[in-house]
């Protein structure tokens, strides 16, 4: 298989993980996609009855697969509805459990030890490409009690635990009534105050307890050189009216000379995180793609069109998660030529589709 499995099967794919993560360009990665996605659902169909039963309702014929709009998705609503297994139960070594406010289903994604794997893997040459493969001091904007159930990980928890394999000397800003811890935060910037310095938290949680504090209390953090990573929902942030421009602006101005990047990713398809590069853009990595589908007829849209966003992965083994119709909405803008010199698609997210439950990691919290 193409897909990035156990530490085998690993070692035997070690061409694809050393490129460099937006090397490849788009017809070599359409073929590779295509070979690997097709192994990949044919994996998927022989080990998952339900998955079986869903593509024979289809009429999935792989030798009719030329291309990534050929394949059949499934909708990313059935994992809240269905434990969908493609590995033995008792191989699962992590159960993953997307963000829900209260009374909301959740979904539930298995993960085995080579699913795993391959996501941490995969997260650490993307993350490579915004910061370097050397660990930095890295300050988490949330607190420590996010990540404390280690089996049956949340969306939140999981995004901390995941992030912090990129840093060292970790520190957890907040404390756990999510107040900012002000006087020991001082303290960590003044040991690492000639270091680059990675920050990582969710949207909204940083606006309302890092963003709205300093500016409540007149204080900043001057941050000499650091880059934040973020992510998580933007509605309650649209309902107040806050851009992406204003956001950033609000957060530099409260924590000093940042590189802020906004990511996309779901507990559905972790390790296929989609970064927003320095124009501002969400790319696609080689470990995953990105399709707009028209909603009326779930065609396949060209460039500049939008709707539906379904997300494409290689990684997934354990359970069929590698072709998901999401609730976003989208469009992609372009492939191959945007201007941060990243090959593959990049794209532009939109919103949710209405009616859709809000399911951002920072828009549950206190709810």
């Amino acid at each position: 298989m193409c897909t990035l499995g156990d530490e085998d099967m690993l070692d035997s794919h070690a061409p694809y993980l050393k490129y460099e993560p937006y090397s490849m360009k788009a017809k070599e990665k359409s073929q590779f996609m295509v070979k690997c996605l097709k192994e990949l659902t044919a994996h998927h169909i022989n080990n998952c009855s339900e998955y079986a039963r869903i593509l024979q309702t289809l009429g999935y014929n792989a030798e009719g697969i030329e291309e990534l709009a050929d394949f059949p998705f499934i909708p990313v609503q059935l994992f809240k509805e269905f434990e969908l297994l493609s590995v033995p139960r008792e191989s699962v070594v992590k159960t993953m459990k997307s963000s829900g406010t209260t009374g909301q289903a959740r979904s539930q994604v298995f993960l085995d030890r080579a699913t795993a794997m391959a996501q941490s893997k995969c997260l650490a040459n993307i993350m490579a490409s915004y910061i370097g493969k050397k660990r930095l001091p890295m300050i988490i904007l949330d607190t420590e009690l996010a990540k404390k159930d280690p089996r049956m990980f949340s969306a939140r928890g999981a995004g901390i635990i995941g992030f912090s394999m990129f840093g060292r000397d970790i520190f957890f800003a907040l404390d756990a009534d999510m107040q900012l811890r002000e006087a020991e935060l001082k303290d960590y910037l003044a040991k690492h105050q000639r270091e680059r310095i990675i920050l990582f938290g969710y949207t909204y949680m940083i606006w309302q307890y890092v963003v709205k504090s300093l500016r409540s209390s007149g204080k900043s953090l001057e941050i000499p050189e650091g880059v934040l990573f973020h992510i998580g929902g933007w509605k309650k942030l649209q309902a107040e009216r806050v851009s992406t421009k204003v956001y950033n602006e609000a957060v530099r101005s409260v924590c000093g000379n940042l590189h802020i990047h906004n990511y996309y990713g779901m507990a559905e398809q972790l390790g296929s995180v989609f970064v927003e590069c320095e124009e501002g853009h969400m790319h696609c990595s080689v470990f995953s793609d990105i399709l707009i589908r028209n909603p009326r007829d779930f065609s396949s849209c060209e460039i500049g069109e939008e709707g539906l966003v379904e997300l494409l992965s290689i990684l997934p083994s354990s359970y069929p998660g590698h072709i998901l119709l999401t609730e976003d909405w989208g469009k992609v803008l372009g492939e191959d030529d945007c201007p941060c010199g990243r090959k593959g698609k990049y794209f532009e997210l939109l919103g949710r589709i209405s009616k859709a439950e809000i399911r951002g990691c920072s828009d549950t919290y206190g709810q």
